[in-house]
């Protein structure tokens, strides 16, 4: 019988119900739902032969009751039956149950194939090809590498990787990394975008036109056929309907927003107090020292080494007198020690925490601490005993946690023994029922789950503070609980290019509060190469400098004068501009705006920037065109419609096309009209000195208009979650060759008292 073995469509329209929220299609024996979740948001859902699926708990997108009622229409003739709200419309075939995504004036946003809808196989493949127009441009997708920003022509799947480990490519030819994200944003300059995210965390692919030039597809192995379409037509909108959907990232501690400086590794203990020293002698603004897997006891997660660390908790308050904060490393290995007296993994086995095989037995593998077992995060009980196992350093001083090897990353013979790259068996089951389900299923989510174990953990126990949490692997929605930087990038000019569209794709997936290593992880590079990468980095929403064993000292003084003055100068700088990267923190928490930005998000009518990946925006004010070639003093600049300031001498820009001058020492770096942007002082930390002093940067526009915003609180604690905190809303416009500025303060935080300066930039 052929319809277990191939890949089938669905029957013809047998009836359809209308109730509140949703319109249910039946299909033979098989089914559609419409929910109409918002009047730009709706939510389309296939079961094959059988019913839906019951909701996980720990599902990242909203349930969709928690959606207001909102007033549709139902329609139908021969071909279609049609839902329409007041923005959009979707189609649904009779014949196949194939969709059509319109706006209200008939543009067509995304179409099935009209040879068939969606295919199935009956409890396995799901398949579902589309109609790309030759004028769409396809971005999101997460954390993928490469200088393309626009990612038609390519393939993607979705199975968290360390590519590093599994001998794979980190490079422009990557495939599977460390994050999974099945959304993508599409754009047509002439009708607008739309979003779309593929509800289903087996491991789906995206082929965007790699196989043929007029279709794209989505498909996965199990699972639903479960996707949302989210119109637009801007990108902002659409970014904003996604992370309402998925979440947005909480506000994180001020500090955090600071340089921070790790390498794998820093000890013993000297040599941390060592990098400090450094980093204040030479005047380098920083906030955080990263302390990597060699300050454990054998790589026992959640121990100390106390010949290489003696006494940790003066170590660290030492280092806060200072200014530091200290962020410590948690790999999800932990070690295999029946016999021993590791506390960590006799309370996880007591209890039966650990991720199990098909024939019952505790899955082992080979991670740092050599033979290992891995928690079962899919279990809410197994995460509350994860979260609480922070509490011994969050004792000792620690700051904030980093996750790292949480793909998982597993071998299976010791790390000293070159071998293969292993997973946990899909066909393991985890999680308890209801929630019961196959590692196939919960692969992609691991590192997630990881990440909303250790961030309850953390505000649990610190309840007044905000937790800072790094991770490496995760899904859609992580921003709820973590930053994410990108994972084992090398010291190559190529890697910096795609810094670019790789953090721009990232925000434009939800995820904000992202970083590449500064200078490159592995491989040595050169002065020059860190000059430049730190130029950009200095603007990155999550700021580091990494470096990995067996490779030369990257501290910036170790590079000379001439590079440690030059690094200086852009750390100075995002320092005094704290004010403004923190409200655009702000407004990310509220609306899921990226900090770092793609030009498409501001001017996606102009279709020179709809592939144009080597210039960012860092909020809507400030555009960034970095050097990325060695030896290069000239760049090409595009300057979308508008008015634009050199940043450095205030002048204003005629040009739209132009070389820009850019010596080691230069950023080419440029401020958009009709925007203010608040300045700050330099320091050394964050909490170094209060905002007691304030430089108002006011670049008119062609009308002679400017606004800007300036967001506070108090940096560490939940109090602005109850309303303790203020915006102040600055407004400028000429008249008769006199510049007025307006300031309205709003909010119940008070602020420091401080002297203001004013700078006018004119056309």
């Amino acid at each position: 019988f052929k319809g277990s073995l191939e890949l089938q469509p669905l029957a013809e329209l047998l009836r359809f119900d209308v109730t509140e929220q949703q319109v249910r299609f039946q299909f033979g024996d098989s089914f559609l739902t419409v929910s109409v979740l918002s009047d730009s948001l709706l939510r389309v859902r296939y079961a094959f032969r059988t019913s839906f699926a019951p909701e996980r708990s720990w599902a990242v997108t909203l349930k969709d009751s928690t959606f207001a009622p909102v007033k549709f229409d139902v329609s139908e003739d021969s071909h279609h039956v049609s839902v329409s709200t007041t923005k959009v419309s979707l189609h649904v075939r009779r014949k196949d149950g194939g969709v059509q995504f319109l706006d209200q004036s008939g543009h067509t946003l995304m179409e099935d194939d009209t040879e068939t809808g969606p295919l199935f196989k009956q409890n396995g493949t799901i398949s579902s090809r589309k109609v790309m127009p030759e004028n769409e441009h396809y971005y999101g997708f997460g954390e993928r590498t490469g200088a393309p920003l626009d990612k038609r022509g390519h393939r993607y799947s979705n199975w968290n990787t360390d590519p590093v480990d599994c001998n794979l490519d980190h490079g422009p030819g990557a495939d599977t990394l460390y994050q999974a994200n099945p959304y993508f944003l599409a754009l047509q300059p002439e009708v607008g975008g739309y979003g779309l995210f593929f509800n289903n965390s087996y491991r789906t692919v995206f082929d965007m036109g790699l196989t043929s030039h007029k279709h794209f597809s989505i498909s996965a192995p199990c699972g639903e056929l479960d996707y949302y379409l989210i119109y637009g037509p801007d990108p902002s909108i659409i970014t904003q309907t996604l992370t309402g959907l998925v979440g947005r990232m909480p506000m994180p501690p001020l500090w955090s927003l600071g340089f921070q400086q790790c390498r794998w590794s820093y000890y013993p203990e000297s040599r941390v107090r060592e990098i400090a020293a450094g980093l204040r002698s030479n005047r380098l603004p920083s906030d955080v020292i990263h302390l990597d897997i060699d300050y454990m006891r054998g790589y026992r997660v959640f121990t100390w080494d106390n010949e290489r660390f003696p006494d940790p908790k003066k170590l660290l308050a030492d280092l806060a007198k200072d200014g530091f904060k200290v962020v410590t490393i948690i790999d999800v290995g932990v070690k295999y020690e029946p016999q021993g007296d590791y506390h960590v993994y006799n309370e996880g086995e007591a209890n039966d925490y650990y991720v199990r095989k098909p024939d019952g037995e505790v899955f082992r593998g080979f991670v740092w601490p050599d033979d290992s077992v891995f928690p079962d995060f899919a279990r809410e009980d197994v995460r509350e005993w994860w979260g609480d196992l922070h509490k011994d350093l969050l004792k000792m001083g620690v700051s904030g946690i980093w996750n790292d090897m949480n793909e998982p990353a597993i071998s299976e013979k010791p790390f000293a023994v070159k071998s293969h790259k292993i997973f946990f068996p899909e066909d393991s089951m985890v999680g308890k029922e209801p929630d019961r389900a196959t590692i196939a299923e919960v692969h992609n989510l691991y590192g997630y789950l990881e990440g909303l174990a250790t961030y309850n953990g953390l505000r649990k126990m610190q309840p007044d503070s905000r937790p800072f949490l790094l991770t490496r692997a995760g899904y859609t929605g992580i921003q709820k609980f973590a930053a994410v930087w990108t994972g084992d990038n090398s010291a190559l000019w190529e890697h910096l290019e795609m810094a670019m569209p790789q953090l721009s794709n990232m925000g434009l997936s939800g995820i904000s509060f992202t970083g590449t290593d500064i200078g490159g992880f592995l491989g040595a590079g050169s002065g020059e190469l860190f000059a430049r990468w730190t130029q950009l980095g200095a603007f990155f929403p999550f700021s580091r400098a990494h470096s990995a064993l067996g490779t030369p000292d990257k501290e910036p003084w170790v590079f000379g004068e001439e590079i440690t003055s030059i690094v200086r100068k852009y750390l100075e700088l995002r320092y005094r501009l704290l004010p403004y990267l923190y409200t655009l923190f702000e407004e990310s928490s509220q609306t899921g705006a990226p900090i770092l930005r793609p030009l498409i998000y501001h001017f996606w009518k102009d279709p020179k920037t709809l592939t144009l990946h080597d210039q960012v925006m860092l909020g809507q004010a400030l555009m960034l065109a970095p050097i990325y070639r060695p030896g290069q003093e000239y760049r090409y600049v595009y300057l979308p419609e508008g008015i634009w300031y050199d940043f450095w001498n205030g002048n204003l820009m005629k040009d739209r096309h132009f070389l820009a001058h850019a010596p080691l020492d230069t950023l080419p770096l440029f401020a958009r009209g009709g925007t203010i942007v608040p300045f700050g002082p330099v320091k050394q930390f964050t909490g170094e000195r209060p905002l007691d002093e304030l430089t108002v940067h006011v670049y008119l526009n062609e009308k002679g208009e400017a606004e800007g915003r300036l967001y506070e609180d108090d940096g560490n604690s939940f109090a602005y979650e109850n309303g303790d905190k203020c915006a102040t809303f600055y407004c400028a416009f000429s008249e008769g060759g006199r510049v007025t500025v307006t300031a309205h303060r709003q909010g119940s935080f008070v602020v420091a008292t401080r002297l203001v300066h004013v700078k006018i930039f004119s056309v």
